[in-house]
């Protein structure tokens, strides 16, 4: 058996055994195979895709890649989320501390950015000094002490999918379901939580692009984890465009404190109560969902979530006084503002449009080594719906580089008129 007769296989539209792809994980895993021929390799299962049989055998080879959580010495009912990626998606940074303040735990492995989508882990390394790789050791205390931690994936669990997750980013094989299927599924099992809840997205900002395509996502993940003996729950979500106003590191942590303190977007806050809500009731603490949606409704307005997300950063090593005073976020060398150039009513903002903008103002990465700027990326001052005038501000770019044609003429199409 040889890496390039797997490839051929997959070109051929063949059906791979579990052998086969055991034998590539590991290879890649343990450096055997090459960063060039896994590229050639997962083009070819973006092109001709993987039998749901196929994606089963990928996410157990993922998943048995590296260690697994035992999460058992964890007092409470252990919760986890997880959003196929979107523009703006900062969803954990309030649902963490919100499930947390409710009384359930969540214990959670968090990604990089991935495309044009930002990545929870960055966002959280933009509070200054923020601790995100803790030791088994401090993550559990952690956990047994507030409820809540969100850390990087370690090297130990799931190795495949950290190495494959990385070159998918920088060789376009993002956008394949039986690759984000089993990417999801097996950190997800890894990470050891009873409850999971997938936030599976559609539209122009996700990478699926209709409904349709979400619902199929969705159910293939369920079925993955019915097979693996996990049952795993999933909300479908829209990303016609961003969500919230806030699109890169510091400005969305900016957006989700904002929405702790009550005053945030409604369809950040509307999704983070959905699913608290979904938690609560599959938790079995409430047997209502729009008595857990009330609770959770409370806990947000109480300021018990934000106290919550204080504790997270405090026991992270992160600077407290950032949720107060903006100030201590790294702050960008320029700013520059995108007016409207016409009166009317906003059909749509292109999300795509928006986070690939950000992502070239310094907020995503382009290349797998890129270095990102935490304060670079995109407030938006209208959305769909809105009436706005000619001149009116549509939305301000920050960045610690010269704004460039390329970036404005991103951001001014990317709204969209009646």
């Amino acid at each position: 058996m040889n890496i390039i007769d797997i490839i051929i296989k997959k070109a051929k539209k063949g059906e791979l055994s579990e052998e086969e792809i055991n034998y590539f994980v590991n290879g890649y895993t343990q450096e055997k195979i090459p960063d060039y021929q896994m590229s050639s390799l997962l083009m070819a299962i973006l092109l001709n895709g993987m039998t749901r049989k196929e994606t089963v055998y990928l996410t157990k080879a993922m998943l048995d890649s590296g260690e697994k959580n035992d999460l058992s010495q964890i007092k409470g009912v252990t919760v986890d989320k997880h959003s196929t990626g979107g523009v703006g998606d900062k969803t954990t940074l309030v649902l963490a501390p919100l499930v947390a303040s409710c009384g359930l735990v969540m214990a959670k492995m968090s990604g990089r950015g991935l495309g044009h989508t930002g990545g929870t882990i960055d966002k959280l390394e933009s509070i200054p000094h923020m601790k995100t790789s803790l030791s088994p050791e401090e993550f559990f205390k952690q956990v047994n002490e507030i409820g809540v931690a969100v850390i990087g994936q370690t090297s130990e669990l799931v190795p495949a999918d950290k190495k494959m997750y990385a070159l998918r980013d920088v060789t376009g094989t993002v956008d394949s379901m039986p690759l984000i299927a089993s990417s999801i599924i097996s950190k997800k099992l890894a990470s050891g939580s009873q409850i999971i809840e997938l936030d599976v997205k559609y539209g122009d900002g996700a990478f699926m692009k209709t409904k349709e395509d979400a619902k199929e996502l969705a159910d293939l993940m369920i079925y993955v984890g019915k097979q693996l003996n996990k049952e795993v729950k999933a909300v479908i979500s829209d990303m016609n465009e961003p969500l919230g106003y806030a699109i890169g590191n510091s400005l969305e942590v900016i957006e989700s404190i904002e929405t702790l303190k009550g005053r945030g977007p409604a369809d950040l806050k509307e999704l983070c109560l959905h699913i608290c809500a979904e938690f609560l009731v599959a938790s079995k603490m409430y047997d209502d969902y729009e008595k857990a949606k009330a609770f959770s409704l409370h806990q947000l307005e109480s300021g018990a979530a934000l106290n919550k997300f204080k504790e997270l950063v405090k026991y992270q090593q992160g600077d407290v006084r950032c949720i107060d005073d903006y100030s201590y976020f790294k702050q960008p060398l320029y700013h520059y503002e995108i007016k409207a150039p016409h009166t009317g009513t906003l059909q749509m903002v292109k999300a795509m449009q928006i986070g690939h903008a950000s992502m070239l103002l310094g907020g995503g990465r382009q290349t797998k080594n890129d270095i990102i700027d935490m304060s670079a990326g995109i407030v938006l001052n209208a959305k769909k719906n809105d009436f706005v005038k000619e001149g009116q501000l549509l939305a301000t770019l920050y960045s610690d580089k010269k704004l460039t044609k390329e970036i404005e003429n991103l951001v001014l199409t990317a709204f969209v008129y009646q």
